[in-house]
C-alpha cells in the first residue's frame, strides 16, 4: 500500500505529552491538601523548558490532558499550548483507568469532560485512554462526540466506527524506562525486559530505544508516537533525551512530524494517485479485516441540525 503521508515523507512521528498537572493526584488523594490547585511544578517549571525545545526546532506536539486540569491551567492551555500551534487532546476527566469504568461512569466522564472543554474553548479531536486500553462501547461515544482519532495501545490503522487509530507502544514511553512501580515492572516483564528496569542509566536506554524505533519506522514506513510526561522529565539528562529525539526527527526530511490531529486528518491526503481517505480506509479495513460500519452522527452535527430545524 502506498504511504499515506505527504511526499516526500516515508513515515510520520508525533511527539506527545500526557498528564496535565495534578488531576490524578487529586482523584487518588495524594495531592497535598495545603497545596493550591494549578501549582504543579511539572507544569509551571518543567513544561516551559520542554516547549522551548520544541520551539527551537519548529516542532508542534499533542498534549493529552485531563479535562479537570483545563480550568486550573488556563494560561498553559491557551498561551503556551494552543497559541504555539500544539494540540490539546483528551485524556479522561481525572486520568481514570479507562478500561475499568462502568458504562454510566464512562458516559459521565464524557459529559463532565466536554463541559469543561467547552467552557475553555477547547475542541477535542483525539483521545488517549488512560492506561492504554479502550472499551468496546467507547468507540460509539467518541464518534458521537465528533472525535476523529484514538491513541491506545495497538496497531496503526482504522478501528471501529471508521476511526483512525494512532497508537502508542510502551517502549516509546518514558515511564516504561523511568518508573519503578508494580505496574511498570509487570509491563517490562511481559515485554521481555528486566522487571527492575534498565539499571543505572535509564535515560540512555530510553534514548537508544527511541532512536532505534525512529530508524525502524523510517525504513518500514508507518507511524510512531513518542510519549513524554513532564512530571518525569525531572533532570537535565532527561531533557537532553527529549532534545536529542526532537533533533533527530526534525532533521530528517523522510519524517513528517506533526501533532496527532494532523496525522489523522491528513492520512487521507497523501501524494496524487493514492485516492484519498476513502481508499485509505478501504485498504486498511481489508488489511486488518475490519467490518464496514455506519458512521454515527456526532453531537456537534446533531445540535446543528436541531438548531437549523428550529429556525425554520
Amino acid at each position: 500500500m502506498p504511504s499515506p503521508w505527504p511526499s516526500p515523507h516515508r513515515a510520520c512521528v508525533s511527539l506527545t505529552f500526557d498528564n496535565l498537572g495534578e488531576a490524578q493526584d487529586v482523584l487518588t488523594g495524594t495531592w497535598p491538601p495545603s497545596q493550591p490547585f494549578g501549582t504543579h511544578p511539572a507544569i509551571l517549571s518543567t513544561l516551559p523548558r520542554m516547549l522551548s525545545i520544541l520551539q527551537r526546532h519548529g516542532i508542534r506536539a499533542t498534549y493529552f490532558a485531563e479535562s479537570w486540569s483545563l480550568p486550573h491551567y488556563q494560561e498553559t492551555v491557551h498561551k503556551q499550548l494552543l497559541a504555539q500551534g500544539h494540540e490539546v487532546a483528551w485524556h479522561g476527566y481525572q486520568h481514570e483507568v479507562w478500561h475499568s469504568l462502568s458504562q454510566s461512569d464512562e458516559e459521565d466522564n464524557f459529559k463532565k469532560s466536554w463541559q469543561e472543554a467547552e467552557k475553555l474553548g477547547v475542541k477535542y479531536e483525539g483521545f488517549r485512554p488512560p492506561g492504554g486500553k479502550i472499551n468496546d462501547r467507547t468507540w460509539g461515544l467518541l464518534k458521537g462526540h465528533c472525535v476523529k482519532y484514538v491513541s491506545p495501545l495497538g496497531e496503526f490503522g482504522v478501528g471501529k466506527e471508521e476511526m483512525v487509530v494512532l497508537p502508542f507502544e510502551w517502549k516509546a514511553v518514558d515511564a516504561f524506562w523511568y518508573m519503578d512501580t508494580k505496574k511498570f515492572r509487570e509491563i517490562r516483564r511481559d515485554l521481555g525486559e528486566a522487571e527492575e528496569g534498565p539499571g543505572e542509566n535509564p535515560e540512555e536506554a530510553f534514548r537508544a530505544c527511541l532512536m532505534s524505533k525512529i530508524d525502524e519506522v523510517v525504513n518500514k514506513g508507518g507511524y510512531l508516537s513518542v510519549l513524554f510526561h513532564p512530571f518525569l522529565t525531572t533532570n537535565e539528562e532527561r531533557l537532553r533525551v527529549m532534545e536529542d529525539v526532537v533533533e533527530r526527527i526534525a532533521s530528517d526530511e523522510r519524517i513528517w512530524v506533526v501533532p496527532c490531529n494532523e496525522a489523522a486528518r491528513n492520512a487521507g491526503t497523501p501524494p496524487a494517485g493514492f485516492g484519498g481517505f476513502a481508499t485509505l480506509l478501504a485498504a486498511l479495513r481489508l488489511a486488518y479485516k475490519m467490518p464496514v460500519r455506519i458512521p454515527a452522527v456526532c453531537i456537534d452535527q446533531r445540535n446543528a441540525k436541531e438548531q437549523s430545524s428550529g429556525s425554520r
